[in-house]
């Protein structure tokens, strides 16, 4: 099997590879996995996983960080879901073989929890945004890519999953900055943050309380990447025939 991995963001590239990839572009990791960097939102997710699919690929993981829309879920928590539940409240379907595959392999390492995973065509920033969305989907995560990389799959017929590890909690609002130095495809311009700080210096500890949040998710994003060979190296043709076969 050769697994495609796509990830919307260079900070959440880097959890993974030290190659240089450009935005929209791909690299082979090793011979049975292929990254791909999207840039963020459900667009470039969707174009990224038709370029795996065309360079070979024939499943599909959804890879990077999420907000939590569970209060019981932290900074660095790994989310491994289990449904997805698309902006009108459609809900799909991971691989059940894979997805036990990976939370068994995975539960020796790190605390696994699993959920639903909401879809979001825009950064949520406020804690009361963030709570509705729970209370609306009964999901215990968001992010902006999972969904369009899921449809992808669906329509090749092929399985894929959801890695995702919590960023931001659910209590926490963004900092207005971050809102301020967005550019259109969901990412930080650099400039435009300097620019928002040097007039809004107030915001700079909510910045950095953000920062570390991010590097507790990278984090455990790393840790999970040392099993990835195992945890893609799962022939589901067996699985399914073994499960017929109980």
């Amino acid at each position: 099997m050769i697994t495609g991995i796509v990830i919307a963001l260079p900070e959440e590239l880097i959890t993974l590879t030290q190659k240089k990839i450009s935005k929209g572009d791909h690299c082979y990791i090793t011979d049975k996995l292929i990254v791909a960097y999207s840039g963020a939102g459900s667009l470039n997710a969707k174009v990224a996983s038709e370029l795996l699919i065309a360079k070979g690929a024939n499943q599909l993981i959804s890879w990077g960080c999420a907000a939590a829309l569970d209060g019981s879920l932290k900074s660095g928590d790994l989310v491994l879901a289990d449904k997805l539940i698309d902006v009108e409240n459609v809900e799909f379907n991971v691989n059940v073989d894979w997805h036990g595959h990976v939370k068994k392999s995975l539960t020796k390492h790190v605390v696994v929890k699993t959920g639903g995973l909401a879809e979001s065509l825009s950064i949520v920033s406020s804690s009361k945004d963030k709570k509705k969305l729970s209370a609306l989907t009964g999901a215990v995560a968001l992010d902006m890519e999972s969904i369009a990389i899921a449809k992808i799959a669906m329509e090749h017929s092929l399985p894929f999953l959801v890695i995702r590890v919590i960023a931001d909690t659910v209590n926490m609002n963004l900092p207005q900055a971050i809102n301020y130095s967005l550019n259109t495809q969901g990412e930080i311009v650099m400039k435009k943050l300097l620019l928002f700080l040097l007039l809004h210096p107030a915001e700079l500890p909510d910045l950095i309380k953000l920062g570390l949040n991010f590097n507790a998710a990278k984090k455990t994003l790393r840790s999970i990447a040392i099993h990835l060979e195992q945890l893609t190296n799962f022939d589901l043709s067996i699985a399914t025939s073994q499960k017929i076969d109980l």
